[in-house]
């Protein structure tokens, strides 16, 4: 698989990756033993970036990877980069994101991951402010010269935010809501961010499984799925859920991406594969991390990292499906 250089960290990662929310428990229960497969078949399938966060499962896909990690023995830390995240354990308010809270946070990511230093940590999107204020990337500088973390980033709702973040000379990464049903980042947080430098992580690649066309209008989910009780953004950002497009919108808008990839797309790419080749064939996207919860999803995933070029027919085509089903209602929002 290609492997690309993860922004300002100098590290190089595969262009799929995985996300591992859905091993922490928000998207019903998964089994350790079936947790440690999915990692083991991701490397095995050339996934060498694995995301996560605290509180997924309230730092149980982190203990996972780092079980992981010690069970594959010498070199596993070398050869895989894991990103954590941090600041959702806590009430979202910015006196919240203080050095304190960081070195307390940290050390704890640091323990369940069983590392000295983190790769990357980022700030797991917090209030507004926080993106603009001093105080805060002045304490992951500390963290850094501390060895506590080896690089630092930024996981975004909004544009602006992101925008802000970039601005900052020693953010590495940006990780943001792109597929093709949210376009909006493409036209300013694209481009800022290949200028600055600053790699970009491609997160709900799949619209929280719209993009799989495997679901039509009276598809029901398990009522510990974020996508039954997050629907309305009660939980968390709306946006979050199906990138907050109304399910029905969404399934619609799925269908006629399923029917562009019947006819763009090469033989037996699937409407998944399809959306997540679309994203990291921009070249300014250093990963794109599509979770999964059992081996076939993760081999499917990685699979798109190996698809040929998709073309400007198909990209044309994406384009037209959000400027007709979903731009008035997404795009102003996010």
């Amino acid at each position: 698989m290609e492997q690309r250089v993860l922004g300002r960290t100098g590290r190089s990662v595969s262009v799929v990756g995985l996300g591992t929310w859905q091993l922490g428990g928000e998207w019903g229960d998964v089994p350790d033993d079936d947790g440690l497969a999915v990692f083991d078949a991701a490397v095995q399938e050339g996934v060498t970036f694995f995301d996560t966060a605290d509180a997924y499962g309230d730092g149980r896909s982190e203990q996972l990877i780092g079980r992981f990690l010690r069970e594959r023995g010498a070199g596993s830390a070398d050869d895989i980069t894991v990103a954590t995240k941090m600041g959702r354990r806590v009430d979202q308010v910015p006196e919240n994101y203080s050095l304190s809270n960081f070195r307390a946070w940290t050390d704890r990511s640091r323990s369940n991951l069983g590392v000295d230093t983190l790769d990357l940590v980022q700030l797991h999107c917090p209030p507004t402010p926080v993106y603009s204020d001093d105080a805060v990337y002045d304490a992951l500088d500390t963290l850094v010269e501390d060895g506590a973390i080896a690089n630092y980033g930024v996981s975004v709702e909004k544009v602006e935010e992101a925008l802000a973040a970039i601005a900052r000379p020693h953010v590495a990464t940006v990780q943001i809501i792109v597929n093709a049903l949210r376009l909006k980042p493409l036209e300013r947080v694209f481009p800022a961010a290949a200028e600055a430098g600053v790699g970009i992580i491609v997160r709900v690649p799949l619209a929280s499984g719209l993009l799989s066309g495997k679901y039509d209008a009276s598809t029901t989910f398990a009522h510990d799925d974020h996508r039954t009780f997050n629907r309305d953004g009660s939980a968390f950002d709306v946006g979050e859920t199906f990138s907050g497009v109304d399910f029905s919108t969404g399934v619609a808008a799925a269908e006629k991406f399923g029917e562009l990839v019947d006819g763009e797309a090469p033989d037996g790419v699937t409407s998944a594969q399809a959306a997540i080749a679309w994203l990291w064939q921009h070249p300014e996207v250093s990963s794109v991390i599509p979770g999964a919860r059992n081996v076939d999803q993760v081999r499917s995933n990685a699979a798109a990292g190996r698809v040929a070029p998709l073309g400007d027919g198909f990209d044309r085509g994406v384009h037209r499906i959000y400027d007709e089903h979903l731009r008035e209602a997404i795009h102003p929002r996010w």
